[in-house]
């Protein structure tokens, strides 16, 4: 039988302490049921922070709640607590051992919201995503529902634009659910196809504000509008985002792709197991994954059900479909 093992830690200042406990000490209490130890806090003659005591019997449980606790730690920003999603997050990838894929990962903001909040990513697949738009022109973020493909995408947008790296914001969906064929809805072309602009709308608005955001619309300088009035054009000096992909035909994601001109980037959002298309038509999100693989300066991303960032339920049941999926195979 192993005996009492401990270990100890240091937090930076007493804010980052509490953060790290939670209110009530939550967040604690929810590790030391997971990795069965005790934590403890104490002033520390090292730094204007506390010396975390780690207790427990055996070596691997502590030595596990000890890692969770360091990244716990790193991933604290001034004035924010650790939300419950980021919690159970750093304790599933101790204990699944893959706390590596946590090295790196940081609190760097995007952008902030007009409501104060912070916009970073929150998982490590999110941070390679985030990496991956930074660093290449054409960036494929593809992945179940919940998990920041859009949301991350329209943050960086709005950051290239305050930073003038950019002159111009497009985002853009195929409105499959009426064949694009808008005719027959009442009303003008806007209100047409805003419902199905609608979660990009939104994600401006989190970002801007509605009064920003219609200004910038007003202007020219964002421009939201179904794929099929891409088709013609050059898009330079921009930063364009096609959501929902897997909803386009392989014309049309050609048509998009070739739309990109100097100075521009593209993100492409979608999830494979997801589309509204016809029977039998094969989707452009589908087709570009295999044929643009290994092409310089094009990054296909893939994110996990470990990075999503919803109600847990969601993982689970985006797992329990896949299980289903799997098993009937």
């Amino acid at each position: 039988m192993e005996g009492l093992v401990k270990k100890t830690l240091h937090t930076d200042s007493a804010e980052q302490t509490g953060a790290v406990f939670g209110v009530l000490d939550k967040n604690i209490k929810e590790l030391e049921n997971a990795f069965g130890v005790t934590v403890r806090s104490e002033d520390s003659e090292e730094t204007a922070g506390n010396t975390l005591i780690v207790e427990g019997n055996g070596e691997e449980s502590v030595g596990r709640a000890a890692v969770a606790l360091e990244y716990l730690c790193r991933m604290v920003s001034p004035g924010e607590g650790i939300s419950e999603q980021s919690l159970h997050y750093v304790i599933d990838m101790v204990k699944d051992g893959r706390e590596n894929e946590l090295s790196g990962f940081s609190s760097e903001c995007i952008c902030v919201t007009t409501r104060g909040k912070p916009v970073k990513a929150k998982t490590a697949g999110q941070k390679k995503y985030v990496d991956a738009i930074k660093d290449n022109t054409v960036v494929f973020g593809v992945g179940p529902a919940g998990t920041g493909k859009t949301y991350l995408a329209v943050a960086l947008a709005v950051d290239a634009l305050r930073k003038k790296t950019v002159s111009k914001i497009i985002l853009t969906r195929p409105a499959v659910e009426a064949g694009e064929r808008l005719g027959y809805l009442p009303g003008d072309l806007q209100s047409k196809i805003d419902p199905y602009l609608r979660p990009l709308y939104d994600a401006l608005y989190d970002m801007l504000g509605s009064e920003t955001c219609m200004k910038y619309i007003e202007r020219g300088t964002i421009e939201v509008a179904p794929l099929a009035y891409m088709r013609g054009r050059t898009l330079s000096d921009s930063f364009i985002i096609l959501d929902e992909a897997q909803n386009t035909t392989r014309e049309q994601m050609k048509m998009f792709l070739t739309r990109l001109g100097f100075n521009s980037k593209i993100i492409v959002t979608g999830d494979i197991t997801q589309t509204d298309l016809p029977e039998g038509k094969q989707s452009g999100l589908v087709e570009a994954l295999r044929i643009l693989r290994g092409i310089d300066g094009i990054n296909l991303h893939y994110f996990t059900e470990k990075d999503v960032v919803r109600h847990r339920l969601v993982q689970r049941i985006i797992t329990a479909y896949e299980k289903n999926t799997a098993d009937n195979l």
